[in-house]
């Protein structure tokens, strides 16, 4: 049994019918309520709850310092190659945008690393255009070997695997692994990814599965928020965390919300997620999975993300480049996506002690 069984028993749903005949008596009963059941939570995103962010904010702050403390973990993004193999509708690498495609050497990585070490971070995520020719196991293996003098903590977020090679860089000093699934609605899945491998949306789906399998110490997923209705994907989203979160006792799982951002390419979001969804959907999952981390990216402005500190972030990025090479070598080739909040690590981290938060740059050692 994967996900993809309890997938099928929602998807289908009547979301618009469902929603809307929630009622803010309902809400009430749920925030009286300490544990919260899947129909609890499919409550909190509901449109009668949105008269109720006050209360569901003051309860997941309440919820975040008892399970995480006054601590704010701070990472960065490392680009290792912007080769992909897919033709995506949304993303600038995909293999239909024409731009001055590059890898780094294992030397340029190093130099990389010694950038982004020199800011005071010690956990990272390395990130690459899914391509199996250009990231490679081999190619990632060579790159831990360096990046294992630097960093502590090191996640990955490229093309989906199988159990053995995430073993196989386990094995090697990878610890984490993120997989959105960009959208949970299969038609539109099919329409956005045009061509590739990608277009596995099974595969895709159980991709975490297999990475917690392997040993990985925490997984992220998530949604790309703007792909379709937002309540329904946030809804299916933490189902996923919670299925994760149950089976493998022993994994971090975490949560992400990322929003389209400006990218190469013409496509248009479907839905336009404001602040105010954003804020829900991350309010009602910290109620539903009150020891699932949140990530807030550098997707987001400085104004709003300092906003969603006390609301149940547990993880934060600083000084991102989704640049290939973007650290040592800034705008030498085409970003992923434009980023909004470009202040360096120093700056959010006097940010965060202003708010009576600790920034945490290492809270894990690779052995």
């Amino acid at each position: 049994m994967s996900f993809y069984h309890k997938f099928t028993e929602v998807k289908d749903l009547p979301f618009d019918v469902m929603f809307a005949s929630v009622t803010g008596r309902d809400v009430e009963r749920v925030l009286q309520k300490d544990r919260l059941t899947e129909q609890d939570y499919f409550m909190l995103l509901s449109p009668a709850a949105e008269s109720y962010l006050e209360e569901m904010a003051q309860k997941a702050h309440k919820l975040t310092l008892q399970h995480f403390g006054r601590t704010m973990q701070l990472y960065l993004p490392l680009y290792l190659s912007d080769y992909c193999v897919n033709i995506c509708k949304y993303c600038s690498f995909s293999f239909n945008n024409d731009f001055p495609r590059r890898r780094l050497t294992i030397e340029e990585v190093e130099r990389e690393a010694k950038v982004i070490a020199g800011m005071g971070i010690k956990h990272i995520i390395l990130l690459s255009g899914e391509s199996k020719q250009h990231s490679s196991v081999e190619y990632l293996k060579k790159s831990l070997e360096v990046l294992k003098k630097y960093f502590s903590s090191i996640a990955i977020e490229i093309q989906p695997l199988n159990k053995e090679e995430y073993e196989e860089l386990f094995r090697y000093g990878v610890d984490g692994l993120t997989v959105y699934q960009e959208v949970y609605n299969e038609e539109i899945y099919r329409d956005i990814h045009v061509a590739g491998p990608k277009k596995d949306f099974r595969y895709r789906l159980d991709t975490p599965e297999r990475g917690a399998q392997a040993g990985m110490r925490s997984l992220n997923v998530g949604a790309l928020l703007g792909m379709d209705e937002w309540r329904k994907e946030s809804y299916i989203t933490g189902l996923h965390a919670s299925y994760l979160q149950n089976k493998y006792l022993e994994t971090e799982v975490g949560v992400s919300f990322p929003r389209m951002r400006p990218h190469a390419g013409s496509f248009q979001p479907k839905v336009n997620v404001t602040d105010k969804n954003l804020v829900q959907a991350m309010l009602a999952i910290r109620l539903f999975l009150p020891r699932a981390g949140i990530t807030i990216s550098t997707r987001e402005t400085p104004e709003f993300r300092d906003q969603l500190i006390p609301l149940g972030v547990t993880k934060m990025s600083a000084a991102s480049s989704t640049v290939v090479g973007g650290y040592s070598e800034p705008d030498v080739t085409q970003s992923q996506f434009e980023i909004s909040d470009d202040r360096s690590v120093e700056e959010i981290k006097r940010l965060l002690k202003s708010k009576g938060y600790q920034p945490v740059v290492k809270d894990w050692q690779l052995i």
